[in-house]
């Protein structure tokens, strides 16, 4: 059975660290990450006790780059499908900067994102 929403982003937040996955659902695998946790990314950043929009932002650029090696890019035609209320909800009012600032590095670096259920909502944040 094959998904019409093969490709989903999910991101992780933690008082210390984000993380961003897009998932291949029909396999149930993860096809690429990024995450503040590696060495390469912590050390570019002043994180000390808590992330910001621009680690998330940092870690969106990386994801992008990641996807692009492995030719993903366009998510196989269909595109990486974010539901941003979702994750909103899921993470928290507080994060919702972090969530748009990921997904916004995805788009500027030629990352085909769909956005999910998305209504011109006011905790959008303009960049």
């Amino acid at each position: 059975m094959t998904v019409l929403k093969r490709y989903v982003l999910r991101l992780f937040f933690s008082l210390k660290y984000i993380t961003a996955n897009v998932v291949d659902r029909n396999n149930g695998r993860i096809v690429a990450t990024a995450s503040t946790v590696e060495h390469s990314i912590k050390n570019s950043l002043e994180c000390g006790r808590s992330c910001n929009a621009k680690a998330a932002t940092i870690v969106g650029e990386v994801l992008a780059m990641r996807l692009k090696v492995e030719g993903l890019e366009q998510g196989q035609g269909r595109g990486i499908h974010v539901d941003v209320n979702k994750e909103i909800e899921k993470k928290g009012f507080k994060n919702r900067t972090k969530v748009w600032a990921v997904v916004n590095a995805l788009k500027n670096h030629g990352v085909k994102v769909i956005l999910e259920d998305f209504d011109e909502n006011p905790s959008r944040p303009s960049f």
